[in-house]
């Protein structure tokens, strides 16, 4: 088994990602705000060498980048660079967690050759991240597999989120309130995209490019309905018609490349995984009583 470095080990995606790589018998190294500035080489000099980076560090929340694009561009950007550079040293693979990059689709489901469009300065961070990865790969070749995931979502997310925050208003039992109804999403599972991590580490040569999505959308308004229906609630719904700028209505990824070369499937339906979110912040607030 290959020892793996995980950054951003203590993020959403890095909680459920160190049990799973445990799980699977990898000998796993974490890397955390803790540990230094992500970006500099004096943070990485402190690790061994690995045979494999799952790199998740960086920041993500989309408002934010608009009130810092430099701060986003700096973390993701050359915390990526600074990545490679430890895998250059270490003749060590990346495994690299991207983003939706592909702005208004012009097709449906989106395959992974699709226009690559930054709406939003921490989509533009993940792009040239991404072109900083293609660079390493074509000219120190280093192993490289690029992860495209949509919307995730799943237990532990930061409540200013989309699916938590209409679950916090849902169980605060008056309204749930949103700005727009009409945008359609694909919601993946945080299990689905940890299986799809975990098996990349398997993918040893080359660069490889794979959205991680479920294969289907759902508005804002059937997200609310699903939700209410696991919570058993009939709550008024509010929307202000507030569009954001550049707003895409609709995202469907394409995952026929993931399937094939991971022998992998999204096994968890929008409705499944609200419910286990649910059940487990019942569990929690449980364990707190």
């Amino acid at each position: 088994m290959p020892r793996i470095l995980v950054t951003g080990a203590t993020g959403f995606i890095g909680k459920h990602l160190i049990p799973a790589l445990y799980s699977a018998g990898h000998d796993v190294l974490t890397m955390n705000s803790q540990s230094g500035n992500v970006t500099l080489d004096t943070t990485w000099l402190k690790y061994p060498s690995v045979e494999v980076v799952i790199h998740l560090a960086g920041k993500s929340f989309v408002p934010d980048s608009w009130t810092a694009p430099a701060a986003f561009i700096d973390c993701n950007l050359l915390g990526t660079v600074a990545a490679l550079d430890y895998c250059l040293a270490n003749n060590a693979r990346l495994i690299f967690l991207s983003s939706y990059l592909y702005g208004r689709p012009e097709v449906l489901p989106i395959p992974e050759t699709a226009e690559l469009v930054a709406t939003n300065p921490y989509a533009l961070s993940k792009k040239l991240s991404e072109e900083a990865c293609q660079f390493y790969a074509a000219k120190f070749g280093i192993n490289i597999v690029i992860l495209r995931p949509f919307n995730v979502y799943g237990p532990g997310q930061r409540d200013d989120f989309l699916i938590p925050s209409i679950i916090r208003q849902a169980n605060e039992g008056e309204s749930v309130r949103v700005k727009d109804l009409e945008p359609r999403r694909d919601y993946v599972f945080i299990d689905d995209l940890i299986d799809v991590i975990v098996k990349s580490v398997e993918l040893r040569t080359g660069l490889h490019v794979l959205n991680v999505g479920s294969g289907v959308s759902h508005s804002v308004a059937e997200l609310i309905e699903i939700i209410q229906d696991a919570k058993g609630t009939d709550l008024p719904v509010f929307s202000s018609n507030e569009r954001r700028q550049d707003e895409v209505m609709d995202t469907i990824a394409d995952i026929t490349n993931a399937q094939r070369l991971l022998n992998w499937t999204p096994k968890w339906a929008l409705a499944d995984g609200i419910r286990k979110i649910l059940i487990e912040k019942r569990a929690e607030l449980a364990s707190h009583d």
